[in-house]
């Protein structure tokens, strides 16, 4: 039996130095945020583990190439695939803790935060083949070729970290408190009709002394594409709903004269700052985002 090619004290050095940069990398954007997802300790346990895999797979890859491992990478093909699988796992959580909640996340919106901790653990993936490459392409002492490595690394994790950082309500439109009018069984926001379901004299006394509303103007005619689209309107409305609690009723509306959208309820914690800024940092869904430019026919020709 041929004896098994062992590590060398320097490809060991690489593979700790890129396994602990992408790691690191990982924890990096894995912050608890307004959303507060993940805000449990299990829950932050699976992601920096699952993160740690991910940059040991990047950072076995080059020393494996290096001494003409190819078995080693064709493992570390099919182990990057089972990746996929932290997205099925998000969701199929999420979706599980649906009838739990205030209101609905929905489909969009848990389909966005998967394929979001999918995305985080090929960051720290590149970060540590990154870091892997440049270490392993440097013919100066450990010591500084560690440190080039570093600074690889957080330039790639920065990079990545900036590149998939996508957008706000806050960014396309302006959010602002709406004025409440009860009008019979009838709830109006700014002259926007909203609900018929305050028939009882406790639901209008209700709403009319607890009840908070906003309503969202886009800056553009065309943000109305990513606005009016009824999951981005639910993931704002959960946002609100997770903030502040729902003591009770919780309606999302759109005007289709100018585009502007309702969120009213009647919320626990009474902070209309807090309620304008849920709806403000509520991302801006994958499945709603549409590049103006791309639908300007005068940029381009046909495709």
């Amino acid at each position: 039996m041929e004896d098994q090619p062992m590590l060398s004290g320097e490809d060991l050095g690489v593979i700790i130095v890129a396994v602990l940069a992408g790691t690191m990398a990982r924890i990096w954007v894995l912050k608890e945020d307004y959303r507060q997802y993940p805000s449990y300790p299990n829950g932050y346990l699976i992601h920096i583990i699952t993160g740690f895999v991910a940059a040991a797979l990047g950072a076995v890859a080059v020393p494996a190439l290096m001494s003409m491992n190819f078995v080693a990478v064709i493992f570390l093909t099919l182990a990057l695939q089972q990746f996929r699988d932290v997205r099925k796992m998000e969701k199929d959580s999420l979706s599980d803790l649906e009838n739990t909640e205030y209101t609905y996340r929905g489909d969009a919106y848990i389909d966005g935060i998967a394929k979001t901790f999918e995305a985080r653990n090929y960051i720290a993936f590149i970060t540590a083949l990154a870091a892997s490459i440049v270490i392993s392409s440097l013919h100066f002492n450990m010591w500084l070729n560690n440190v080039i490595g570093i600074v690889a690394a957080i330039c790639v994790a920065g990079g990545l970290k900036y590149f998939t950082k996508g957008k706000t309500i806050g960014d396309i439109a302006v959010v602002r408190e709406g004025g409440i009018e009860i009008k019979g069984a009838s709830l109006y926001v700014d002259g926007i009709f909203v609900s018929n379901l305050l028939g009882t004299e406790n639901a209008k006394d209700l709403f009319q002394a607890e009840g908070m509303a906003v309503v969202i103007e886009p800056n553009e005619n065309h943000f109305r594409i990513n606005l009016d689209n009824f999951g981005q309107r639910q993931a704002a409305l959960f946002e609100v709903t997770r903030a502040l609690g729902n003591k009770r009723y919780n309606f999302t509306r759109k005007d289709y004269v100018d585009g502007r959208i309702v969120i009213a309820l009647i919320p626990i914690k009474q902070d209309i700052d807090a309620f304008i800024e849920a709806v403000k940092q509520c991302p801006l869904l994958e499945s709603a985002k549409k590049a103006h430019s791309v639908m300007n026919k005068a940029k381009g020709g046909r495709a």
